[in-house]
């Protein structure tokens, strides 16, 4: 068993979009639409899906936001340098919301971002 992909529902799609793809690196893999049901499907990722997990994107034609609970945490991305990443999101017009450092009571240096609905990704510094 393997985890396949992670599921996010956003409101504009192409925005969503370019901000995986443009802001944080992802390239975009497959794209479906679903007329009867009025959705589209856009799978993103870092490598292949036979091999790798990748990201979800759901547009449901009619809804443009989403509220997102209080269940919800965030998706984590592995970064080799945490700290150029989080300069070049920024120059994009990234939210970098918590700057890189090291995470409370311990030595992982993380940040965090949000992309265009809101959703919170943790990106952790890799050796």
């Amino acid at each position: 068993m393997r985890l396949l992909h992670t599921m996010l529902r956003v409101g504009d799609l192409q925005r969503s979009i370019d901000f995986y793809t443009e802001v944080l690196g992802m390239s975009l893999l497959r794209k479906s639409e679903n007329e009867a049901y009025r959705y589209t499907l856009a799978f993103l990722g870092y490598g292949d899906e036979s091999d790798t997990t990748v990201l979800e994107l759901t547009h449901n034609w009619d809804t443009s936001e989403y509220d997102h609970g209080n269940a919800f945490g965030h998706i984590a991305i592995g970064i080799e340098d945490i700290y150029a990443t989080c300069e070049a999101i920024s120059a994009k017009g990234g939210d970098v919301y918590r700057s890189p450092g090291p995470v409370k009571g311990g030595s992982t240096v993380i940040a965090f971002v949000r992309d265009p609905d809101g959703y919170a990704i943790e990106l952790i510094q890799r050796d």
